[in-house]
This record gives structure tokens, C-alpha cells and sequence, in this order.
């Protein structure tokens, strides 16, 4: 008996004494009643979460092939954050039917077609990769009926044991090679499992001559051979995690997913158990946080994502607003973001070598910015030029906008004859500074992004917005995540949550233009 069930077994007898007068031992010394009390008090006190706060266990539905680093994992889980995880195995098909009508947390299967089925019918969000699986013959140690290739299923002196295509992944696959390489006509299976541990099982029982598993499952067996064969080799297969729409603490599921597939916790328990983990994972921590560089621009479109991720994933993002010039000039001094939201592709590529491969979410277009009315009748780019008029630039070293403004007037032949007007007053770094003049009657007009207009004067009523409609007046911005960031899938995630068609309405309301291919 463990310590706690005896605190408890003992307390439970003293409030039946306490309860029941006609009991022959009631009569209890109310000090000795009180100590009692106190046990069941503390006993009950430990449950739930260590830091003492209440929780409900996770329930997580889990293909039967990874029950032995699954149940290492949530023991482990457990062991250091209080939180219990209760586990229901099965076949990932027969799992995948229990979403229909069954409520739980999180989703592990042992293929991704069904965690990518289970997102279509919307019974997951997000997906965590975890590891990766190959089929082949598991046979008796020594393998004495010589099995050697794909085609000897179809040999008549084996007795074959396969998954039910319907209900384990393992035999929705073997169900898939055998009929891509023209063997599942005629293929009649000696007997058919809803889960690969049963069919490791039956083979060493020598009920059958060899059974069609995962090569993971199989060196959990040490009394049997596994026989790799280049048809099942060519394709492998993924283990994917996801957490339910349904669950009622998405947050806690995510933080246990996180563990899971995390490369210095799960993913050691997985390796070790002879599966080969994803290529990309992420480092524990138990409250992530996110380095963020941005061009300012950006903040009105993603700052609303920003506190919706925060929210659900129990993490920090720490988001660093500025002109492009001055983030790439902090980069190249050292500094070394998790992701980099860019406010032209320009300035992506001056830090590239930093980052993945960036993918263009949105456009934003250069306008002028006026006083309401227009009275100075600023209508064109050569309006410019007009004498007595106080223009704002952004600074062409510190910001996109800057560069790109320069870049715009110089390919339409004005931007010395500007500068030399002597008009342009000394450039800011950011597009906001400029609109913020211009409603203060500093300025006369200013060249600044759209969404800039947008965000800054929560509408026109105050400004005009003159269109300028030039071929280089269109910024790109992309978005790539750092090379040696520390939680590359979790900042994935995040960029999931920004171009989300919640988050895409934000880009929207601010004037931006969607560049996203529909794919993404």
C-alpha cells in the first residue's frame, strides 16, 4: 500500500466512526478526529496540478503502435507537472470514428492521412510531426520461411497476418503498396488485426508465419526479425499529434503536445524506443517564448494574432517594432530573432543567409497623405516639387519605406530635384511618426504605406489619401523563421494563426493587399 492510500483509507474509516453513532467505535477523542481531518484535508490537496491548482486529467486517443513511448511519456509528463493523461489505444481509424462522438483533448495517429482527415471533418486544429514509421515483414527470429520481397504474400505455404485497412493504419497502408504494385487482387491475409500490436503478438505466438508492421513496433519485440523490403522502404510513413476543436483545455493539450515532440523530452523517448523522430523540433520549455522582429507597419495587422496565440498556446511572443533598416542593422550586430516579419522582400534578402525560406504574405501600396481638402492641391508625384510646401519621408537607411520611397521618386526622375527644394524636412524612421505630423499640421503631405493611413488616423476623416498608382510603389511582405530558433514549429504554428482567415481579415481592415497563395 502507498503512503496516500493509507492516509486516506484512514481517514475515510474515521469519518465513518464521526458519521455513524451506531458503529461500535464511535466514540472517537476529538483531537485524534481532528488529525485525521487534517489527512484527508492534505491528501486531498495534492491533487490536481503541483503548483496546486485544479485540473482535469487530458484524454488523448493514441494509435496502439506507439502505446510504449506514449505511456513513458504522459508517466513522464505527469511525474514533473501533476497532470495526468489518460490514454485510449486503439487503430487510428477506430480512434478517428470516436472523434465523431467522443470528447478528449488530443489525437495521435500512427499516419497523417487520418490527423489530415480528422482536421477536414474539424475535429482537430493544430498538428505537432512526431516521428516517422516504415512497414515491412516482422517474422520469427532467423526469419526460417526466408521471406525476402513484397510479392511473397502472395506465396501459398505463409500464413500472413496484416492490419484491417479500415481501422489501423498500418493496414490502411499495406492496403495501399499491395495494390499500387498490383498484389492485392487475390491477396487473402490469414487473419486481419485493428491493431499493429496484435500482429506483432500473433506472429510471436507463431500463430503466423509473418505479419506486415511498423519497423518501430517491431524492435520492441526482441524474439522477432524485421525484414525491409524497397516497396514499403520508398514511402514513410509520419506520426502526426494534433489538438481536438473540441477540447476544454486546449491550452494544457498543447503544452503537453509540446512536450511530447519536443526533441530533449518526447522525441528521446520515441527515439530510443527504435522510432525515427522528425527532422525539425522544437527545445522544452514549459513557457515558450518567441524573439519577433517586424517592420512597424506590420503591428496593427498581427498584434490582435499575436494575443489570440499567446491565449490558446499558453506562451510569450516578443514582437520588436521598427524601421526594416534599423532590425537588419540589429540582426547583422548579432542579434538573432526566432522570426522576421519583413516590410519589404528587400529587406528580407539583406538577412537571408538567417532564415528559411520566406513566404510573401501580403502587399502594401505607397500613398500620399494630405490634409483634409488637399489645400495645397498635392495631386502627382512632380506636386512635389511645389514651393513652401513641408514634406515627410521616412529614412531611406532605417526603414523600408524610406528605401522604397527613394527608390519610387528616383525611378520617376524627381527625387533629387525634391531634395533640392529644400521642402523635405528631416525623415523619421517610421511611417506612423510621419502620419502623426501630418494630423498635427507639422507637415503638408507625406509618403507612407496605406495601412500606416489606416491604422493611424482610425479613418480619413482628418486626411486625404492621394493614390500614386505607380509600378514601384507596391511593398511585399514576408515572413521567415530564423535558422537556429529554438522552437521553429511553434513559431510555424503562430504564422498559421496570422494568415488564418481571422487573421487575413486584419490585413484586410488595414488597407493591406492578400499575396498569400491559396495553397498556404
Amino acid at each position: 500500500m502507498k503512503p496516500h492510500d493509507f492516509i486516506d483509507s484512514a481517514a475515510m474509516r474515521s469519518q465513518n466512526r464521526v458519521l455513524n453513532p451506531t458503529n461500535s467505535s464511535s466514540v472517537m477523542h476529538p483531537i485524534l478526529r481532528n488529525f485525521f481531518l487534517v489527512l484527508t484535508a492534505l491528501a486531498f490537496a495534492g491533487c490536481g496540478k503541483k503548483d496546486g491548482t485544479d485540473t482535469k486529467p487530458l484524454v488523448m486517443f493514441c494509435a496502439a503502435g506507439m502505446k510504449k513511448p506514449v505511456t513513458a511519456i504522459a508517466k513522464q509528463y505527469e511525474e514533473e507537472y501533476g497532470i495526468p493523461v489518460e490514454i485510449q489505444f486503439g487503430g487510428s481509424g477506430t480512434l478517428l470514428a470516436k472523434l465523431d462522438i467522443g470528447k478528449g483533448d488530443i489525437y495521435l495517429a500512427g499516419d497523417s492521412s487520418y490527423t489530415d482527415l480528422a482536421k477536414e471533418k474539424g475535429h482537430v486544429a493544430e498538428t505537432m510531426g512526431v516521428a516517422y514509421m516504415r512497414a515491412g515483414f516482422a517474422v520469427a527470429k532467423g526469419n526460417p520461411k526466408g521471406i525476402a520481397a513484397l510479392a511473397d504474400v502472395k506465396r501459398s505455404d505463409l500464413k500472413i497476418a496484416i492490419g484491417n485497412p479500415g481501422a489501423a493504419s498500418v493496414g490502411k497502408f499495406t492496403k495501399k503498396i499491395l495494390s499500387k504494385h498490383g498484389l492485392w487482387d487475390g491477396f487473402e491475409p490469414t487473419v486481419t488485426f485493428p491493431t499493429v500490436n496484435e500482429i506483432a503478438n500473433t506472429v510471436k505466438l507463431g500463430t503466423v508465419d509473418a505479419g506486415i508492421i511498423w519497423d518501430a513496433v517491431a524492435s520492441q519485440y526482441s524474439d522477432l526479425d524485421f525484414v525491409n523490403v524497397p516497396e514499403f522502404e520508398a514511402e514513410k510513413k509520419d506520426i502526426t499529434v494534433g489538438v481536438l476543436t473540441d477540447s476544454k483545455q486546449p491550452t494544457e493539450a498543447l503544452k503537453f503536445c509540446r512536450y511530447l515532440t519536443a526533441k530533449d523530452k518526447g522525441l528521446m523517448v520515441f527515439a530510443a524506443d527504435g522510432y525515427e523522430p522528425v527532422e525539425t523540433a522544437d527545445m522544452w520549455a514549459k513557457t515558450p517564448e518567441v524573439a519577433l522582429f517586424s517592420g512597424a507597419m506590420l503591428r496593427p495587422a498581427i498584434e490582435k494574432s499575436i494575443e489570440k496565440f499567446e491565449a490558446r498556446e499558453g506562451v510569450k511572443i516578443n514582437p520588436t517594432y521598427n524601421g526594416c533598416g534599423i532590425l537588419v542593422s540589429q540582426m547583422k550586430a548579432g542579434e538573432t530573432p526566432d522570426a522576421y516579419f519583413s516590410c519589404d522582400q528587400s529587406f528580407m534578402t539583406m538577412v537571408e543567409e538567417r532564415f528559411s525560406k520566406p513566404t510573401t504574405v501580403s502587399a502594401n501600396e505607397m500613398v500620399m497623405l494630405v490634409k483634409k481638402g488637399n489645400p495645397e492641391s498635392v495631386l502627382t508625384l512632380p506636386d512635389l516639387k511645389k514651393d513652401g510646401l513641408k514634406i515627410g519621408f521616412s529614412h531611406p537607411k532605417k526603414s523600408a519605406l524610406g528605401a522604397l520611397t527613394q527608390r519610387l521618386l528616383e525611378s520617376e526622375g524627381l527625387y533629387k530635384e525634391i531634395m533640392d527644394t529644400g521642402n523635405v524636412v528631416p525623415a523619421s524612421a517610421t511611417g506612423d511618426f510621419l502620419v502623426n505630423q501630418i494630423r498635427s499640421n507639422a507637415l503638408d503631405v507625406v509618403i507612407v504605406y496605406r495601412s500606416n493611413a489606416m491604422a493611424n488616423t482610425g479613418s480619413t476623416a482628418d486626411v486625404d489619401i492621394i493614390e500614386i498608382n505607380r509600378p514601384k510603389s507596391i511593398a511585399v511582405q514576408p515572413f521567415a523563421i530564423g535558422q537556429g530558433s529554438a522552437h521553429p514549429n511553434l513559431v510555424r504554428r503562430f504564422y498559421e494563426t496570422f494568415v488564418s482567415e481571422a487573421g487575413k481579415a486584419e490585413f484586410l481592415k488595414y488597407g493591406f493587399r492578400w499575396e498569400l497563395a491559396e495553397e498556404n
